[in-house]
């Protein structure tokens, strides 16, 4: 039996109705952290863009080469940003009226306190680890890649060369190494001590304590403190922040609470999703069994006409047949007497 098409949207909105948000959707309880994490202290002014964090990194992570080598310093010449292949880099900056230009900045996941990826993740791929680290679960991934476009530093990235089984990557804070007592790889292989390892609490102070001490050295901001919540990665700089491109309009507010609104409609729409789909395949089985129907009719149609014009030009032939056959004997007739009657003639000469 088929089904009709105001059936069908019908039944989409008795599905939808069905589909209740969850408890508290519109007003959601916001995670602040947990108070023991670690995190790195980033200092702007002790880097000498050596990039032997890259090399740490990519070791530690087994990334494949980069195009250039690391002691390329011509990759300096053009702003970079993560990929699935490098979970950190770093860049120069020239910054104008800065006696100590050029400055290095390097970039990688900030590890959010309360993470954009993991707010706008409805599938659970993202976890905010009680160490610290952002981590990513593939197994659960459904490819969505609403992380990348949540994500205010612009971090993650998506495998999209990887045709079976992409990911989405980005820096793990070493988490595995952090888990067994030692230093993310890019903090152990700094040579400057630019990287500073430990509870994010104590970093904080260590920060305030550097600005304090160096008022002429440092501005007095610890980038990350506070910028969308608070991230697990801190920076101190002499050059102003916004010339090292890093943004200055994201404000205090958490992720979460800035994409409650939309992110509650969320499970509605997975819930509905089963429906649609299920509606568009009995649409498309009704489509096709009402093309199926006319091309049978067609086929048989045309059969009929093919059939009957067959028999039309049969018909025809043996009228045409029948008419030849009756000139050819009465033809064979005339001449049988004229030939008669010659022979007739001939006798009665004689």
């Amino acid at each position: 039996m088929g089904t009709s098409r105001r059936s069908f949207i019908k039944w989409v909105a008795a599905a939808g109705a069905s589909v209740a948000l969850p408890k508290g959707a519109s007003a959601q309880e916001y995670f602040t952290g947990y108070p023991d994490s670690y995190g790195v202290l980033y200092d702007t002014t002790l880097c000498i863009g050596c990039r032997s964090c890259e090399v740490a990194c990519n070791k530690v992570n087994n990334l494949p080469p980069p195009d250039k080598p690391f002691d390329d310093k011509s990759v300096f010449e053009e702003k970079r940003r993560t990929d699935d292949k490098a979970f950190t880099v770093v860049n120069k900056y020239d910054v104008k009226n800065y006696p100590k230009s050029p400055v290095y900045r390097k970039i990688q996941c900030n590890h959010c306190l309360e993470p954009a990826c993991a707010s706008a993740c409805f599938v659970g791929a993202f976890t905010k680890t009680p160490e610290g680290p952002v981590i990513y679960n593939p197994s659960v991934c459904v490819g969505c890649r609403y992380c990348i476009m949540a994500c205010p530093f612009a971090i993650p990235a998506y495998e999209y060369n990887e045709a079976l089984k992409p990911k989405v990557m980005k820096c793990t804070l070493c988490y595995p190494r952090i888990k067994e007592g030692e230093l993310p790889g890019c903090v152990e292989a700094c040579p400057m001590e630019a990287l500073t390892f430990g509870k994010r609490n104590d970093l904080i102070s260590i920060a305030r304590e550097r600005i304090r001490k160096h008022p002429n050295r440092y501005i007095n901001h610890i980038y990350g403190e506070r910028e969308m919540g608070g991230t697990s990665w801190l920076y101190i700089s002499g050059a102003p922040f916004e010339e090292l491109d890093f943004r200055i309009d994201l404000g205090d507010t958490p992720a979460p609470k800035l994409t409650s609104g939309a992110l509650s409609m969320v499970p509605m729409i997975i819930g509905l999703w089963p429906v649609l789909l299920g509606g568009i395949y009995l649409i498309n089985q009704r489509k096709e069994k009402i093309e199926r129907e006319e091309k049978q009719t067609a086929v048989q149609r045309a059969v009929a006409e093919t059939k009957k014009e067959a028999e039309d030009k049969i018909k025809a032939a043996e009228e045409k047949f029948k008419q030849q056959k009756e000139i050819a004997v009465e033809k064979a007739i005339k001449k049988a007497l004229e030939e008669a009657e010659k022979k007739k003639g001939d006798e009665e000469a004689n």
